[in-house]
C-alpha cells in the first residue's frame, strides 16, 4: 500500500505561490521605476523647453535694446579710447556726436529682465571687407595676414570667385558644381551669384571651420568679412588685418591706432581714396539670453540704419538664432 505525502505537495504549492508573488512585486517595481524615470525625463524636458523659450525672448529683447541704441542720432562710429577694454567682454564700439563727443551707451552686459538676463554686443559690419565688392587681390592679402599658406590661399580665392561668377568654368585652383560640389556626400551646386551670408563660406572649397571661426590668437573670416552692401571700410573701427588687406603699412597702422585713441577720424582725413570711410550704417548684433546663469539662446542679427521719407529706420538684413 502506497502512502501519499500531502505535506510535500502543499509545501511545493506554497513555494510556487511565493515565487509568483516575488515576480509580480519585481515587475511592479520595474514598472514603477520606469514610470518615475519617464516622469522625471518629461519634467526635465519641459523645464529645458521653458528655459529655452524664456532665453529666446531675452535674446530678442537684447536685439531690440541694441536697435534702440542705433536709432540715436550719431555722426561717427569708433572703438573708443579704453586701452584696457577686452573686445570679447566689453564690446567697445562707441558712437560719437557731430562734435565728436562719445554718446553714453545703454547697459549691454547681464541686464536683468523677467526670469533671467541678456547680454549683447554691437559690432561694425562696415569694419569688415566686403566679399561681394572687393578684389581677389585684397581677399588674398587678408588670408595672408591671418596666416594662411600660399597654396591654401590660392584655393580659397579662386573658389570664392568661382562661387560668385555666373558660369560653371572653374579657375586653376577653384571649384564648380560638376568637379567638386556635386561629388560631396551631400551634393549641391555652386551658387553662381553673390554671397548672401558669411555662413555660406563653409560651403566653398578650401574654407574650413577653423578658417571661418578662427583659432586661438588668430581671428576668423567671420570677424573680418561681410556680404552686406557697404559704402567702404570704416577707418575708425576696422581691425589691423582688414586695413592691411587694403594696402596700409605698419607706420600708417600705428598712426591710425594712435589717432583713434584721441577720437574718431572725420571727413577729409589723409587716408582718403583707399575705400575708407569715417562712419557706418550697418551693424552686427550678437545677443544672448541667459537663464539660471547659463546661455540658453543666441541670436545674431545684421541691421542697417536707413533714412526713409518718414525718418530714420533700422532694417533687419539677416537673422539667425541658436539654442
Amino acid at each position: 500500500m502506497k502512502r501519499r505525502w500531502r505535506g510535500s505537495s502543499a509545501g511545493g504549492q506554497r513555494g510556487f505561490a511565493l515565487v509568483a508573488v516575488l515576480l509580480v512585486l519585481g515587475f511592479v517595481a520595474v514598472i514603477g521605476a520606469e514610470f518615475a524615470y519617464s516622469m522625471r525625463l518629461e519634467a526635465s524636458a519641459a523645464r529645458v523647453y521653458k528655459d529655452t523659450l524664456i532665453a529666446t525672448h531675452l535674446a530678442e529683447a537684447a536685439v531690440e535694446q541694441a536697435i534702440r541704441e542705433l536709432v540715436v542720432e550719431f555722426a561717427f562710429v569708433g572703438v573708443g579710447n579704453d586701452k584696457d577694454a577686452d573686445p570679447e567682454v566689453d564690446c567697445p564700439l562707441t558712437f560719437y556726436s557731430r562734435e565728436r563727443l562719445a554718446i553714453k551707451r545703454l547697459p549691454h552686459r547681464d541686464v536683468a529682465l523677467g526670469g533671467g538676463q541678456f547680454t549683447y554686443c554691437i559690432s561694425d559690419e562696415e569694419a569688415r571687407l566686403n566679399l561681394n565688392g572687393t578684389t581677389a587681390e585684397r581677399i588674398g592679402k587678408l588670408l595672408e595676414v591671418i596666416g594662411l599658406e600660399r597654396q591654401d590661399r590660392d584655393v580659397v580665392v579662386d573658389s570664392i570667385q568661382d562661387w560668385r561668377d555666373p558660369n560653371e568654368d572653374h579657375r586653376v585652383n577653384g571649384a564648380e558644381s560638376e568637379d567638386t560640389y556635386l561629388k560631396r556626400p551631400i551634393p549641391y551646386r555652386s551658387k553662381n551669384a553673390n554671397l548672401d551670408s558669411v555662413n555660406e563660406l563653409i560651403q566653398i572649397k578650401g574654407v574650413t571651420t577653423q578658417l571661418l571661426e578662427g583659432v586661438e590668437g588668430r581671428p576668423g573670416l567671420a570677424d573680418l568679412v561681410t556680404t552686406k552692401p557697404t559704402s567702404g571700410v570704416n577707418i575708425n573701427t576696422a581691425r589691423r588685418e582688414v586695413l592691411r588687406a587694403l594696402g596700409l603699412g605698419d607706420a600708417e597702422l600705428t598712426e591710425i591706432e594712435q589717432q583713434r585713441r584721441l577720437g574718431p577720424y572725420g571727413q577729409g582725413h589723409r587716408f582718403g581714396g583707399r575705400g575708407l570711410t569715417v562712419t557706418s550704417r550697418t551693424f552686427r548684433i550678437e545677443a544672448q539670453g541667459i537663464v539660471e546663469g547659463q546661455v540658453r539662446a543666441r541670436i545674431t542679427a545684421i541691421v542697417q540704419k536707413r533714412t526713409d521719407s518718414g525718418g530714420e529706420t533700422v532694417a533687419i538684413l539677416e537673422w539667425s538664432g541658436l539654442r
